[in-house]
């Protein structure tokens, strides 16, 4: 209702597919700014495809950066699936096959081929030793020579009584053999290592052999997929390096648990083959009917972009690619992502991360750094994800929008679609017949009872209120809705069959009466002398100032006495409101524009010889604004000419320099807090409120106000200038100057003008004195 312009704007916004087309939407609360958006949204999004869907793969180059796959929708759980199938399909058949007949033939094949190479070998270096008189002695690992005499062992005594040269010469065959005998063990050691590579080879074979029927069928699913294949080509080279893990697992598992998946020693270093080749699924859309749309409440960096978990073991936090959660961002992806502007902007780490992803069109994801500091953190770093054809919708209000444009330099190039939602609506009969069919389907979605057509009537009346203006209609739902409800509650106690007029007039009272505590209050200290207001009699330099106090949603009006008094001086006007620093900037301002209006009426050929005081009387907290500013003045000029100002008529309206009464905002709750006073002391027929005539389109009185203008026992004044308010509050003839600049004898600005010339006098009679 009402927002055109703004659904014309979102739906622009949401159908320009370029950088930085992302949509800013302002408005105040209660609009239906979320809910329009919403219902836009999902119209849009049902029409398109849903978004890629992402995963986490390991990085078998380099495990602290996982590598990201993308998708088509649907088949990132599929993928999934088909590797923790194929993961469980190889273990069984790898084991299977390392107990098989087969392999173990072979591999005995191989060992008694290394046993039998090396048994030949040692017989021949043996024998050849015996026949130059030198032994080999064999002992598990370990190899001796001593040398022989007809085949038997020479002792040490006894080779010692030998002769020089035979000596000479046993020792020399000795060393020779001895030679030999490390270069036999030197073969032994390659023929060692030629066998362990032969039985490697035999297990990645059996391996290898197994993977290339499993993986072949991969292959063949996911051939459209290069990414998918290269990884799969990765997993498969991975298979024949882990036969020994497959055989230590069977082992492991009848003496303890298998570790839990992400408890690794080190990030990155996946502690199993079934780890290492599984699937990490961030986003899924095998279920989407059309492209996301999401919203997040709660926008912190780690909702936002997600975040890398880690688990403790062995004194540090360690973490893998398994481990990685998806945030907004990845939900959102291919689609609409929602955010409460002043929401994200309270979490200054998240809105620094969406402008870097707006800008780099990447979703660079980090580890959080709010870990315990004596706790070392081993963490990962992995693969962008490329955020494109992702639309971004910021919801907030104006005045944070000007914010982020004046202080952000990038924000007005990643948001350059503004949708601006009104409060308000035109009203006419055409706006209303719609309003009406707005409320029939509230009330029916929301299971309420018809409401009549006074029922409508009142609340189409209440809506006007709302807007502050009668020939508006406030668009904010949500007060609307919940009066509504509260109405029909009234009506259900009544046991009525409609919501009439009367129990929308209900629900308005209680809302008033729940909120009203403190006006009862002030009430109270008027009624008791403790707050002293006069709604009779008449006072010179006082007059009945309005303000409007705000309590939650519901505001009400406050009547403020203002009091002025004057002396000879330098043309000083003095606010005291100012000077205690009770008063702020605007108060100020409509001070400084009585003093002006002051000095071009009655000090154009002399100086103003005066000073003056304007104060609120019992206001002890900040006053502002200068709606106050009118009444300032028929104070001021009430105590410059001694014309008594009647204490019945309460005033408000903003002055300019030419005099003019300016129009001035709740002006409904100040007349209604000013009858109070008088209704709860006995209406006289003489009371009532003068406001500006600009005010007068925005009247939506309450029905006791209103009545009591009818019956003409309160009066409501329209003033288009100072002098009007001056004529009402004094009873006299304001008074305008003559073709000689005089005033008329018993006018008002004749009183002014005469008081401030014998103040004038006064001042040169006291500066002739003073030479």
């Amino acid at each position: 209702m009402g927002q055109d312009q703004a659904i014309l704007a979102a739906r622009f916004g949401i159908t320009v597919r370029r950088d930085g087309y992302n949509l800013f939407v302002v408005g105040p609360p209660g609009v239906g700014k979320q809910s329009v958006l919403r219902q836009l949204l999902g119209n849009r999004a049902a029409e398109e495809l849903p978004g890629e869907d992402w995963c986490y793969v390991h990085n078998f180059d380099d495990p602290h950066r996982p590598h990201a796959l993308a998708l088509p929708a649907g088949r990132a759980a599929a993928l999934r699936a088909d590797m923790d199938a194929a993961v469980t399909e190889l273990q069984v058949a790898v084991r299977a096959a390392l107990e098989g007949e087969e392999y173990r033939a072979r591999r005995r094949k191989l060992v008694r081929g290394l046993e039998e190479r090396q048994d030949k070998a040692f017989r021949a270096a043996e024998q050849q030793a015996k026949q130059v008189g030198v032994g080999i002695v064999r002992e598990q690992d370990l190899f001796t020579v001593t040398p022989l005499r007809d085949g038997k062992v020479i002792l040490p005594e006894e080779f010692d009584e030998l002769p020089e040269s035979e000596r000479t010469g046993r020792k020399a065959e000795l060393v020779r053999a001895e030679d030999g005998l490390e270069g036999l063990l030197r073969e032994f050691n390659d023929w060692g290592r030629e066998h362990r590579e032969a039985l490697e080879a035999l297990d990645r074979g059996t391996a290898s052999g197994i993977g290339a029927r499993v993986f072949g069928d991969l292959r063949s699913k996911y051939a459209d997929q290069p990414a998918v294949l290269e990884h799969l080509a990765a997993v498969e080279a991975d298979l024949a390096d882990s036969v020994e893990e497959f055989m230590q697992e069977e082992e492991a598992a009848a003496t303890e648990a298998p570790p839990r998946r992400g408890q690794t020693a080190d990030a990155g270093e996946s502690s199993s083959f079934a780890l290492r080749a599984s699937i990490n699924v961030l986003t899924d859309h095998a279920q989407a009917e059309g492209a996301p749309v999401v919203y997040e409440d709660h926008p912190t960096y780690a909702n936002l972009m997600g975040r890398i978990e880690h688990a403790s073991q062995f004194g540090s936090l360690v973490a893998d690619f398994t481990l990685i959660r998806p945030g907004a961002l990845h939900r959102a992806l291919g689609g609409y992502l929602l955010l409460d502007a002043a929401r994200l902007l309270e979490n200054p780490q998240a809105w620094q991360a969406l402008v870097r992803t707006l800008r780099s069109g990447q979703i660079c994801l980090e580890s959080s750094s709010q870990q315990p500091d004596a706790m070392p953190i081993a963490s990962l770093a992995p693969e962008p994800i490329a955020f494109k054809d992702t639309k971004v919708i910021l919801l907030g209000e104006g005045e944070l929008y000007e914010l982020l444009a004046e202080e952000d330099p990038d924000f007005l190039e990643l948001f350059k679609v503004l949708v601006d939602f009104d409060d308000r609506m035109d009203r006419s009969t055409e706006s209303e017949v719609r309003f009406a069919n707005l409320l029939a389907w509230l009330a029916y979605k929301d299971g309420l009872h018809d409401f009549t057509r006074s029922g409508v009537a009142r609340v189409l009346d209440h809506a006007a209120r709302l807007s502050e203006d009668a020939a508006k209609l406030s668009v904010r739902m949500r007060p609307i809705l919940d009066l509504m409800r509260e109405a029909d509650a009234h009506a259900a106690l009544a046991n009525a069959r409609m919501v009439t007029a009367a129990h929308v007039e209900q629900a308005i009272e209680a809302q008033e009466r729940r909120s009203g505590r403190l006006r009862a209050r002030m009430l109270e200290d008027i009624r008791h002398g403790v707050i002293l207001i006069d709604s009779t009699g008449s006072r010179v330099g006082q007059v009945n100032g309005l303000s409007v106090i705000k309590s939650g949603e519901h505001a009400f009006g406050q009547t403020l006495r203002i009091t002025a008094r004057a002396w000879v001086g330098k043309g000083e006007v003095v606010d005291i409101e100012r000077d205690v620093e009770l008063g702020g900037p605007l108060h100020s301002k409509g001070v400084l524009i009585c003093r002006g209006l002051l000095g071009a009426r009655y000090a154009t050929e002399r100086p103003l010889s005066l000073s003056a005081s304007l104060v609120f009387e019992q206001s002890y907290a900040n006053v502002d604004g200068d709606s106050a500013s009118v009444a300032e003045a028929c104070a001021l000029l009430s105590a410059l000419s001694e014309l008594p100002v009647l204490q019945s008529i309460a005033i408000t309206g903003s002055l300019n320099q030419q005099g003019d009464v300016q129009a001035i905002g709740g002006v409904n709750e100040k007349i209604e807090g000013f009858f109070d006073i008088c209704f709860d002391r006995g209406l006289t027929g003489g009371q009532g409120v003068a406001i500006p005539q600009g005010n007068v389109r925005h009247l939506m009185l309450s029905a006791r106000v209103t009545a009591a203008v009818s019956a003409g026992t309160f009066h409501v004044w329209a003033l288009d200038s100072l002098d009007d308010a001056l004529e009402l509050l004094m009873g006299k003839a304001a008074g305008r100057r003559d073709e000689r600049g005089q005033y008329p004898e018993g006018s008002i600005n004749r009183a002014v003008h005469t008081r401030l010339e014998r103040f004038a006098e006064a001042s040169r009679q006291s500066a002739r004195g003073g030479d």
